[in-house]
């Protein structure tokens, strides 16, 4: 079992920035692929971010450019800094883990298997 708790959520005005962080405990393990996925009321869950173990990433189009992920595999963290945030941005960002490797980075919300119960972050225009 992996537990996994996201912190950094809040609210801020357009074009502000956020940092978020989430914090792996259990069997964790560096090899792990972690990433973001968002959740906006009255919509689906939606891909943000993802990132390999030898820190490879791939992001959704949408944040291309003004999100970044990483993590620290020691500490078991990946974090979410967030800039240029938009209205659309708000949401209730969740932490999730894949705990197969992969070449390939999914996208899919079926493709992970732990995951966080979020944290909300809302941008005012």
């Amino acid at each position: 079992q992996v537990q996994l708790v996201e912190s950094g959520g809040g609210m801020v005005q357009a074009g502000g920035s956020l940092s978020l962080s989430c914090a792996a405990s259990g069997r964790t393990s560096s090899r792990y692929l972690m990433g973001w996925f968002r959740q906006a009321p009255g919509k689906e869950r939606e891909f943000v971010a993802a990132i390999r173990s030898d820190g490879i990433t791939t992001y959704a189009d949408s944040v291309k450019g003004r999100f970044t992920i990483s993590r620290d595999n020691p500490k078991s963290m990946v974090y979410l800094q967030m800039n240029s945030l938009k209205p659309e941005d708000t949401a209730v960002y969740v932490c999730a883990v894949k705990t197969v490797s992969m070449i390939y980075i999914p996208t899919s919300i079926t493709e992970y298997d732990y995951w966080g119960q979020g944290t909300q972050v809302t941008v005012s225009s």
